[in-house]
């Protein structure tokens, strides 16, 4: 049904109706399944999500001992009322790492596109949850919005750090965030394909460099800023902000710069903050390694 962002849009408004109704007709029309089973599938998804915000805001800690704590501390300092940003936006960010806490602990979550950048979508929904008032049939379509964007992505670029770097996970998945968000707010079709290409082009160059090869550090507090960054990028295009390259060319941009980046700096943990002497004294301390391991 649509290739790119440009069709989407364009399917969006000649059929005068949602991207995620142009998701749901998708998904239809590709597994042969119901509007129903696809919606009753999203809805688990959003299920999962739920509990994985719920279960790191209590607080869980991986095994490495390298994350876990960071969502209960931001949620105290909220409570505090002394913040300097809005408190939405903290919100998403506090959600947003419990969630990859939880993977980093182990526990269930819902890929967005990835594990790696899991906290984004689920982080800004839950968040904006509280300031919209969405029905469980809203949020289940904010999923979808995020996946049409994501599927741009991930049929026309990469969505993996191992191919593209940390711009493909994180930065795909902010991007995808922030169109949710946008469509959720009650936005048009342009102004979700503004909030994609804003957020993504100040993501771009993003590298994958988890330390001991682990995805904790710094990958948690990646999904953090980019669910600020979502949360920024989609306020942009609801006040009438436009990206000055369009959503489409952006992504080839990311693309691109992927394929250009150093596999040092593709997940490897051979470049970046995994090949600092911190990152190499944790990689050792975990796994029982020499330091001049990969030296």
């Amino acid at each position: 049904m649509f290739r790119n962002v440009a069709e989407l849009v364009e399917l969006a408004n000649s059929t005068n109706k949602k991207i995620a109704d142009i998701m749901i007709e998708q998904e239809m029309e590709v597994t042969g399944r119901s509007r129903e089973q696809v919606l009753q599938l999203m809805d688990t998804n959003l299920t999962v999500m739920e509990q994985a915000v719920e279960k790191g805001i209590k607080g869980v800690r991986s095994h490495s001992g390298l994350t876990g704590g960071d969502a209960v501390l931001m949620q105290r300092y909220i409570e505090k009322g002394r913040f300097l940003s809005g408190e939405t936006i903290l919100d998403a960010v506090s959600k947003a790492v419990a969630t990859n806490e939880v993977n980093a602990a182990m526990g269930t979550i819902c890929a967005t596109p990835t594990a790696g950048s899991a906290g984004v979508v689920p982080g800004t929904l839950f968040a904006v949850k509280n300031k919209l008032n969405p029905t469980r049939e809203e949020m289940i379509s904010f999923l979808f919005t995020a996946g049409a964007f994501g599927f741009v992505v991930a049929n026309n670029a990469s969505i993996s750090g191992a191919a593209g770097g940390c711009q493909a996970e994180v930065g795909s998945a902010s991007g995808m965030a922030a169109a949710a968000i946008v469509e959720l707010a009650g936005g048009t079709p342009e102004q979700c394909a503004e909030a994609m290409a804003i957020t993504l082009k100040n993501m771009l160059g993003l590298v994958c460099d988890p330390v001991a090869g682990l995805v904790e550090v710094p990958c948690v507090k990646r999904n953090a800023m980019g669910a600020a960054n979502a949360m920024v990028a989609a306020d942009m295009a609801l006040a009438g902000i436009k990206s000055r390259i369009p959503c489409d060319e952006v992504i080839d941009a990311m693309f691109k710069i992927g394929q250009s980046m150093p596999s040092a700096l593709r997940e490897t943990a051979q470049g970046g903050l995994a090949a600092t002497p911190t990152g190499r004294e944790l990689e050792a301390k975990i796994f029982g390694m020499p330091l001049n391991k990969s030296e």
